[in-house]
């Protein structure tokens, strides 16, 4: 089986590459299904957090060209605009070799997909990430993301 490896340091060609989703998120569901790092060395967990992280940063930058291109009165722009920071002060933080980190990880990869498909509308949004629409929904997402911001913290 041949393969080949894409060197682009600056990132030039990484817009005209599709994202491979499914393997990415089969690992972050992988990992959010686990109760403990049993059978996990951290080595395993470091570098399972390390291609998460990678795939993450790819994500955001895709969600992140999306969000540029909004109109101005777009409802997607706050809770995008606020994905996007709460994703930058993630990668921000230096991988762990821990489950909880690589957990962190895995729940980023899904919640920046759960803004991509909103910003693409070619699924149903899933109930966690309802539109803005209406004072209420905006309230529920608030809530949402201070609870996984505490979370992220208390994981971390």
């Amino acid at each position: 089986m041949s393969h080949s490896v894409l060197y682009d340091p600056e990132a030039v060609r990484t817009e005209e590459l599709p994202l491979d989703r499914a393997p990415f998120m089969a690992l972050a569901d992988a990992m959010l299904a686990r109760k403990d790092a049993s059978g996990l060395r951290a080595g395993d967990c470091a570098q399972i957090a390390l291609v998460l992280t990678g795939h993450a940063r790819i994500v955001a930058a895709e969600v992140s060209r999306q969000f540029e291109s909004l109109p101005t009165g777009s409802e997607l722009r706050p809770v995008t605009e606020q994905v996007l920071q709460e994703a930058e002060r993630r990668l921000s933080v230096i991988c762990q070799t821990t489950l909880a980190h690589a957990q962190q990880r895995a729940r980023l990869v899904r919640a920046l997909y759960r803004v991509l498909d909103q910003l693409d509308g070619t699924r149903p949004v899933p109930a966690p990430w309802p539109p803005v629409a209406s004072p209420e929904n905006k309230a529920q997402e608030g809530a949402q993301l201070a609870a996984l911001n505490a979370e992220s913290r208390r994981g971390a």
